[in-house]
């Protein structure tokens, strides 16, 4: 089988371009690094051609929801175009609760939900928690004073890996449209996540948890976030994550 991956070089694409080679299907990894531009669709039909599925995990680092709207809109549209015609399945992942907390980065990723479901092609949709690599990411975001600012946020992280697992495994399997959320092992708090993370990486730095404002705020704090009683869970905790942590993997995979 061939399979284009959107976002092939990022924190989940690379994964997926590894496993779905060691299982011995012919990988393209779509990406500029490889010559395609997602966000324009400049050599994306060419790098697409003959592919049995495109796997979408392309990313991009940005809190606006206008931003977000924009990048997943227009890659989404520029991958379905490109494979418009052919018989392509079209695999996208998204993120668990993007649906009821519509906002900042969220948003983007209900648009991508929206245009995939809608469109006329064989597609399916995996919604997953946060990533263990999420902790370091937003720790990147605000820090004052040699103090990092995270939100007040309960997540049930899950390894990237085995987002990529699932996503590999969707693809062989089939078109089912919307599939089951996945997440990991147990639920925790993101302050606790980044502290911890902070005392791995040999930082004396504080951090302060914070309250953000708004809808997603609230969504963040209260668990609109984390998976319902129905989702499949990962085994990798964020702890035994940590253990073999070496910083690889990006963040903006276009």
């Amino acid at each position: 089988m061939r399979i284009a991956v959107a976002g092939g070089t990022g924190t989940v694409g690379h994964h997926v371009v590894d496993q779905a080679t060691r299982a011995g299907h012919e990988v393209v990894a779509l990406a500029r690094s490889n010559g395609v531009d997602l966000t324009t669709g400049d050599g994306l039909r060419a790098a697409i051609e003959g592919a049995d599925a495109i796997i979408d995990v392309a990313s991009a680092q940005t809190l606006s929801a206008r931003a977000s709207r924009d990048f997943f809109g227009s890659v989404t549209e520029n991958l379905l175009a490109a494979a418009r015609g052919a018989d392509v399945h079209h695999v996208a992942l998204s993120i668990v609760g993007a649906a009821a907390a519509p906002h900042g980065y969220y948003a983007g990723k209900l648009v991508q939900e929206q245009r995939v479901a809608a469109s006329a092609g064989h597609w399916s949709i995996l919604r997953a928690t946060q990533f263990h690599e999420f902790a370091a990411q937003v720790l990147a975001q605000a820090k004052i004073l040699g103090a990092h600012l995270v939100p007040r946020m309960r997540s049930q992280p899950v390894a990237a890996s085995e987002v990529a697992a699932a996503l590999v495994q969707i693809v062989e399997s089939g078109a089912h449209g919307d599939e089951p959320d996945l997440a990991g092992p147990r639920e925790e708090r993101m302050a606790d996540l980044s502290r911890s993370y902070l005392r791995r990486t040999g930082s004396a730095d504080r951090v302060l948890e914070v309250r953000l404002p708004g809808a997603l705020g609230a969504a963040m704090a209260k668990g609109g976030l984390l998976p319902g009683s129905d989702a499949r869970l990962g085994s990798q905790t964020f702890a035994q994550w940590l253990d073999q942590y070496r910083g690889t993997g990006g963040a903006d995979d276009r």
